[in-house]
């Protein structure tokens, strides 16, 4: 039996052999799993650790642009007895890294399956938002299918992703500086459920580059992007940041 985990974050660190043995076992769980894990533990340097990165930000690379970790597709629930006195990550740990644990369950459709067609204004203009409904803290999923509302899983609910779908300024002359933004902001509520709501370029983090000229003057300025970021188990800041 494998050592409880205590804190999570170093049995990643020093565990992550047992996933890496072979690339079939490394398959064999719902990659959210891997994602949920990995994230907690400030991805830790491993080929699947890579895997679940790489899936996390392809996640955020238009289009469309999906919730980076989908707890609802990780059955930690169903992945290991409930009667364990070890904590829910512990225990998901052995679900998903010991080959005795039961399989786990398949994940279901992926949500956001619309395709989304992206803008390419040619103007500052008003922007027509056709990827959202009317209501923009529309939630997507029901998240975690276990009580995730304790403090070990805040990484989860750091995650924070800003679609900058258009940001641009530009001299008019006579009519002075014209300005026009379209930001959105997605977060997870304390379940793991995904949302998005309205956002402003000024709410974006320090780490975001490409709008340090917004609202200074009016150089002439056009900035797309999808910038995520996060905070792990131990609070380490994290961020990536997709232009296009």
């Amino acid at each position: 039996m494998r050592k409880r985990l205590a804190p999570l974050v170093a049995a990643l660190g020093l565990g992550i052999g047992p996933w890496s043995g072979t690339t079939a076992a490394a398959q064999s769980y719902p990659i959210d799993c891997a994602i949920l894990l990995c994230l907690s533990g400030g991805w830790p340097a491993s080929k699947p650790s890579a895997r679940a990165r790489a899936e996390f930000i392809r996640r955020i690379t238009p289009w469309p642009i999906e919730p980076p970790l989908q707890i609802w597709r990780c059955p930690m629930g169903a992945a290991y007895p409930k009667n364990s006195d070890e904590g829910p990550l512990a225990r998901l740990y052995d679900a998903v890294f010991d080959r005795s644990a039961p399989n786990m369950p398949a994940p279901g459709p992926a949500i956001l399956s619309r395709k989304l067609s992206p803008q390419h204004p040619h103007d500052a203009g008003e922007l027509k938002d056709r990827r959202l409904p009317e209501g923009f803290a529309q939630q997507l999923a029901q998240g975690a299918d276990i009580d995730i509302s304790g403090p070990e899983f805040n990484f989860v609910r750091s995650i924070r992703v800003y679609d900058v779908r258009y940001v641009g300024q530009y001299d008019a002359s006579e009519a002075g500086c014209v300005r026009s933004a379209a930001v959105y902001l997605g977060s997870y509520s304390t379940q793991g459920a995904f949302s998005w709501a309205r956002s402003s370029p000024e709410a974006l983090p320090a780490a975001h580059v490409g709008l340090e000229t917004w609202g200074m003057n009016c150089p002439e300025l056009y900035h797309r992007s999808v910038f995520v970021d996060w905070r792990d188990y131990e609070g380490n800041y994290g961020f990536e940041q997709v232009n296009y």
